[in-house]
């Protein structure tokens, strides 16, 4: 499913309060940027069977006191590392997410620092890290682009 029909089932799927859907909207843009640096639609995720998404939280080899937490996405179901939660947990299941809502959530994943895309299928040195406060920056500039033209509230995201 290509960017544009993501972007459509959003609004689609959006709560019809005569914001939201502006709102998604008004942000495919910067959504649709990102995720064209990416290879492709959609991405397996760890989640939960509430469908939570398994944050990992990575320390600093150099200085172990700085952490971030991130969650790993995967181009193809097999390229689910055997010895990840996937494969020991019977809790969790790698479930396929389209690209665009992957991002979507990521705005308002607070305790989460970013997301690593693994982009080759079969190897893991190939990622692209999308940090959600850049993220959010880059929606916050399209959001002043369009407040005036379509009355969005300026603290929305």
């Amino acid at each position: 499913m290509d960017f544009d029909a993501q972007i459509q089932l959003l609004i689609d799927n959006a709560p019809q309060d005569g914001i939201t859907p502006q709102l998604v909207a008004a942000i495919a843009p910067a959504l649709t940027a990102i995720a064209n640096k990416l290879r492709n639609f959609q991405y397996y995720i760890l989640q939960n069977l509430d469908g939570g998404w398994v944050v990992t939280t990575l320390s600093n080899r150099a200085n172990p006191t700085q952490e971030k937490r991130v969650i790993y996405a995967f181009p193809r179901l097999q390229d689910v590392p055997a010895n990840s939660s996937a494969g020991l947990d019977p809790q969790v299941i790698a479930a396929p997410i389209l690209v665009i809502h992957i991002l979507f959530q990521l705005v308002a994943l607070e305790p989460v620092d970013s997301i690593v895309f693994f982009e080759t299928p079969g190897t893991t040195t190939n990622t692209v890290e999308v940090v959600r406060t850049e993220l959010q920056s880059l929606i916050q500039l399209y959001l002043k682009e369009n407040q005036s033209r379509d009355r969005i509230p300026p603290d929305i995201a």
